[in-house]
C-alpha cells in the first residue's frame, strides 16, 4: 500500500492511495494537468485511476473533477446529498452511492461522518490487510463515536488548519472567523493535535498534518504545536510532515 498527498489547502485538495487491486483518489480539487503531472512524478498513469472517495462537494475538493472524469471515466463513491450537488456541476458519470462502510477490490472503506458546512460530508479509513490510512479533513471536531475505530491506524492524514491566535488577530472578517472556528468548521492545530494523541498507536508510522490555512497557520507552528501535545502524553513520536498546496508530500509505502 502507497499513499501521497498530492496538494493539500484551501486552493485543492486530492490524495493518492495505491492498494495491491487499485488505484484511488481522494478527492481531486487542483486542475486535472496538475493532478496528472503529479501522479506521473509517482509513474502512475492518470487512466490507471479506477475510483474517487469524494469527501464533500466544496470547490477546493471537486474544482479538477469535470476535466479528469471527460479524460479518464473512474468511478465516483459519494452520498445521495453529494450527488445531488455533482449533478449540477458535472456531466454524465459513474457513480455509486454510499451510505457506510464498503469493500472496494480486497480494500475495506470505512465512512464516518465529518461536521463541515457542506450538504454532507465524510472522512475515510482505507484498510487493506494490517494496513490502512486515515483522511480527516474539513471537520470542526470527530465524533466521539468514532475514536475507538480510528486508533492505532498507519497513517493519519490529519487537517491541522490553523492557529486560533493567528486567525483571531488576522485579517479574515469577524464572520469567517466565526465559521471557521465553529464545530461546522476547521480542526485547529490544537484540536488535531489533541486527537492524534489520543489516536496513535505502535503501529502507527506515520502522520500527515494537512489543509493548512495559508493566511492563518505556518508548518512550523502546526509542527510545534503537535509535538508539544505529544511530548505532554509523554509520546515520542517525529514521523511527521507537512502537506503542501503546491507540491505532493514524499510517498509513504506500508
Amino acid at each position: 500500500m502507497e499513499v501521497c498527498v498530492l496538494a493539500s489547502g484551501s486552493k485543492g485538495n486530492v490524495t493518492f492511495i495505491k492498494t495491491e487491486k487499485i488505484n484511488l483518489l481522494i478527492d481531486l480539487g487542483p486542475t486535472c494537468t496538475y493532478v496528472e503531472e503529479r501522479l506521473k512524478e509517482l509513474e502512475v498513469e492518470p487512466s490507471s485511476i479506477e475510483a474517487i472517495l469524494i469527501t464533500h462537494t466544496h470547490s477546493d475538493h471537486i474544482k479538477g473533477l469535470k476535466v479528469f472524469l471527460k479524460k479518464y471515466h473512474p468511478t465516483l463513491y459519494l452520498t445521495e446529498k453529494m450527488l445531488v450537488d455533482l449533478k449540477e456541476e458535472l456531466p454524465s458519470f459513474d457513480y455509486v452511492i454510499i451510505d457506510g462502510d464498503f469493500t472496494l477490490q480486497g480494500v475495506t472503506i470505512h465512512v464516518l461522518k465529518t461536521s463541515h458546512d457542506a450538504s454532507d460530508s465524510n472522512a475515510y479509513i482505507v484498510e487493506e490487510g494490517k494496513n490502512s490510512v486515515v483522511y480527516m479533513t474539513d471537520t470542526g471536531f470527530i465524533n466521539q463515536k468514532y475514536f475507538e475505530t480510528l486508533k492505532n491506524r498507519s497513517v493519519y492524514i490529519m487537517e491541522s488548519n490553523h492557529d486560533v491566535e493567528m486567525l483571531l488577530k488576522g485579517r479574515y472578517p469577524y464572520q469567517l472567523r466565526r465559521r471557521v472556528l465553529s464545530d461546522r468548521g476547521h480542526l485547529s492545530n490544537m484540536d488535531s493535535s489533541n486527537y492524534l494523541a489520543n489516536f496513535i498507536g505502535e503501529d502507527t508510522k506515520k502522520i500527515i498534518l494537512a489543509h493548512l490555512s495559508e493566511e492563518n497557520n505556518t508548518a512550523s507552528l502546526a509542527l510545534s504545536t503537535l509535538y508539544g501535545i505529544l511530548e505532554e502524553h509523554n509520546i515520542s513520536f517525529k514521523e511527521v510532515i507537512v502537506s503542501s498546496q503546491y507540491e505532493k508530500t514524499e510517498c509513504i509505502s506500508l
